[in-house]
């Protein structure tokens, strides 16, 4: 992999979806234990799914990864870095409420 160009696979996935009223997620999980970093990209193939209230499916589908290239991944982790410390409000204030 250099540093600008990304390396692009072709694998299978399964997509665990629940709607229930314990659960709403969609997982997915790649086949042969990939391990995802930061700034790498997953497109799974195929129509969209819509599943009703109270309903669990699982399903297979091809999915197309994109590794990130170093300058992705060093980007990636400087925003969430930065995402999670916009996330603290901290005010010093003299006034009292």
């Amino acid at each position: 992999m250099g540093l600008f160009s990304r390396d692009r696979f072709d694998t299978q996935c399964t997509i665990e979806i629940e709607h229930t009223f314990e659960n709403l997620h969609a997982h997915v999980e790649l086949d042969d234990d990939y391990q995802l970093g930061p700034g790498d990209q997953v497109k799974v193939h195929g129509a969209a799914v819509k599943l009703p209230f109270g309903e669990r499916l699982t399903l297979r589908r091809p999915a197309t990864v994109w590794k990130a290239t170093p300058w992705e991944r060093a980007w990636t982790r400087l925003r969430a870095q930065w995402e999670l410390t916009d996330l603290y409000e901290i005010t010093f204030s003299s006034e009292k409420p």
